[in-house]
């Protein structure tokens, strides 16, 4: 890719914007956001909001295809706009039902007495999400796949496939906000996330408004679940590291529950997050960034939590503060990240030690499901003290 000091090698299916000087350069947005999932749509609403010019570019159809399940905890209403609610939700969850074998095994429960969490219209949040971005003054653009990215010292310039053929844009700052499998990680040379699990998901159609989810601890060091969404349906899904035949363990899931699925869908989940995701002018928010739980693979409410600490950090004429960006997310979610990986090993104790602590831990509990310091909290030391009351 060339740098504006040499437009001429850019070639005739380049399309270039100019400023009203006429000079021959193109428009400086203060932000680029590549990838308009939770977290991309997230800094791009909250980026706009402050004054700076955003462009942020989705490769296909904002929210499809379907690549993460919907189940969130209620705090996802704080990052939504006004009748998200009524628009979005699916169902109520209280609970857990633990399984070590398939779905006839006993059954370990876990529960609140309040609402723990909410199943919502997954697509229809990205949606939701992107529609907040464009009232707040971001470009959204959607079927624009980038294809090349070039840090320069002063600038980031950013190259992408759009309808109308190639375009190059250039900011100050450059948000890869792409997904596991970042392009602009790959581009910049950060490195990876500790590894990718490799995650399918399926529907079924039966409406079911149940409110717990079903947990299998049955695929090698990570879990299979069985999520209901009301009228929706029911999802389930299957999660586990490369080299796990994930597709037979779901079979055996699928089977297990004696249904037929549709809609299948897969992708990858990043686990553990790398040193660095910044550079000198850019930076990762999201599963780009492995800004996930390592004991569920969930990342909606981390990643969003991480694009708020980008908007809050992050000045665009000021590198220097990516540092600020780093230290911040990770202040907030390191601890978490860690204690997870922790709840993760349980996974793979052995059955005996597994049935053992499963049946002595379940019960009403006071944890918040993105929160795993809460096994600490108030709440959840009420919880444990009153069933030795009884």
């Amino acid at each position: 890719m060339t740098s504006p000091e040499d437009d001429a090698g850019i070639g005739e299916t380049v399309s270039r914007s100019y400023l009203l000087s006429g000079e021959n350069v193109a428009d400086m947005y203060d932000f680029v956001v590549v990838g308009v999932g939770p977290p991309g749509a997230r800094f791009a609403r909250r980026a706009a909001e402050d004054g700076y010019d955003v462009l942020a570019l989705e490769k296909g159809s904002i929210g499809e295809p379907l690549a993460c399940s919907g189940h969130v905890s209620t705090d996802v209403w704080t990052f939504t706009g006004e009748g998200a609610r009524e628009e979005l939700f699916q169902n109520e969850i209280y609970g857990a039902r633990f399984h070590v074998g398939g779905p006839h095994s006993d059954a370990y429960p876990f529960y609140k007495r309040d609402v723990a969490s909410n199943v919502v219209d997954r697509v229809g949040l990205d949606r939701h999400l992107a529609d907040l971005a464009r009232e707040a003054g971001a470009d959204v653009r959607e079927g624009h796949t980038v294809t090349a990215v070039t840090e320069h010292r002063d600038r980031v310039a950013v190259v992408a496939n759009g309808p109308d053929g190639t375009v190059e844009f250039e900011a100050k700052m450059l948000a890869g906000c792409d997904g596991p499998r970042s392009r602009v990680r790959d581009e910049l040379g950060l490195p990876q996330p500790e590894e990718l699990l490799h995650g399918v998901l399926a529907f079924s159609e039966e409406e079911d408004h149940q409110d717990f989810v079903d947990v299998h601890l049955t695929p090698p060091t990570f879990f299979a679940w069985r999520i209901p969404r009301g009228e929706a349906g029911v999802e389930y899904g299957l999660a586990a590291p490369p080299g796990v035949q994930v597709t037979k363990h779901f079979e055996e899931l699928i089977d297990g529950y004696e249904i037929d699925v549709s809609h299948r869908c897969s992708g990858a989940i990043p686990i553990g997050p790398p040193d660095r995701v910044t550079t000198r002018r850019a930076f990762l928010v999201g599963d780009a960034a492995a800004q996930t739980k390592p004991f569920t693979g969930g990342g909606i409410l981390y990643s969003m939590t991480s694009a708020d600490h980008a908007a809050r950090e992050i000045d665009p004429d000021r590198p220097t503060t990516l540092a600020a960006y780093e230290r911040a997310w990770r202040d907030d979610l390191e601890r978490e990240q860690t204690l997870g990986r922790w709840i993760r090993r349980a996974y793979s104790l052995p059955e005996p030690v597994q049935r053992l602590g499963l049946g002595a831990l379940s019960g009403e509990i006071g944890v918040h499901m993105d929160r795993p310091t809460s096994l600490a909290s108030p709440s959840h030391l009420r919880a444990l003290l009153s069933r030795f009351r009884r």
